[in-house]
């Protein structure tokens, strides 16, 4: 059974300076370049774009947005006039904040038979004025050296991480900037290209099961 944390067990951040042309397009772009790693890894295939609108000097207004793929593309030129079409009625001065690429990625269990789940890996890409912040963040325990239960399942964590590892690295070369590791959750924290091994008593990680679901 494959379990979900409620926050990320791992996180990786690239801020990319100085860009050109900042905005939902950049944005976008950039997107588009990291899920074909991530889909050649067949970790992340988008399906689907949420974002939160906020107005400058207000903040969030707690409103949210949609939006389905379908067969469009993430460097689909048409794609930011989409999102900004969202834009909701009754705050014309609204701007898109940070973009969640959700999609399905495959994993592999103990006996090599691979599943697909939804939002395996999630991508935000967040544009700023001048510049574009970017996280991959991972919630299940197949990437871990334990379960969520705090059994170890070596067979699980080889047939996965390694796949999660060297998307992370390639990511590297085509941000052409090294991934920064995410803050420390209840659920494990990122080192490297993959999760902090877990602290075992008795050759068994942490009990987590009390804060993730099935």
């Amino acid at each position: 059974m494959l379990m979900r944390a409620r926050r990320e067990s791992g996180s990786w951040s690239w801020n990319l300076e100085d860009v050109t042309k900042p905005g939902p397009e950049f944005a976008l772009v950039t997107a588009a370049r990291m899920s074909g790693v991530l889909e050649k890894h067949d970790l992340l295939v988008p399906s689907s774009l949420e974002w939160a609108w906020f107005e400058t000097g207000r903040g969030g207004l707690g409103v949210h947005s949609r939006l389905d793929l379908g067969t469009r593309s993430l460097d689909d030129p048409a794609l930011p006039d989409a999102l900004r079409a969202c834009r909701p009625t009754g705050h014309p001065r609204a701007e898109i904040g940070g973009i969640l690429v959700l999609g399905s990625g495959a994993w592999f269990d103990a006996v090599g038979e691979r599943h697909r789940e939804h939002r395996l890996v999630e991508l935000m890409v967040a544009p700023d004025e001048t510049d574009l912040w970017v996280e991959l963040s991972v919630y299940h325990d197949v990437w871990g050296q334990c379960d969520f239960r705090g059994e170890p399942h070596p067979a699980i964590h080889a047939a996965n991480a390694p796949r999660l590892a060297s998307a992370l690295q390639e990511l590297v070369q085509v941000l052409g900037a090294e991934a920064e590791p995410g803050e420390p959750t209840y659920y494990g924290r990122a080192e490297g290209y993959g999760l902090e091994a877990p602290e075992t008593i008795g050759g068994r990680g942490p009990d987590l099961t009390d804060a993730v679901s099935g």
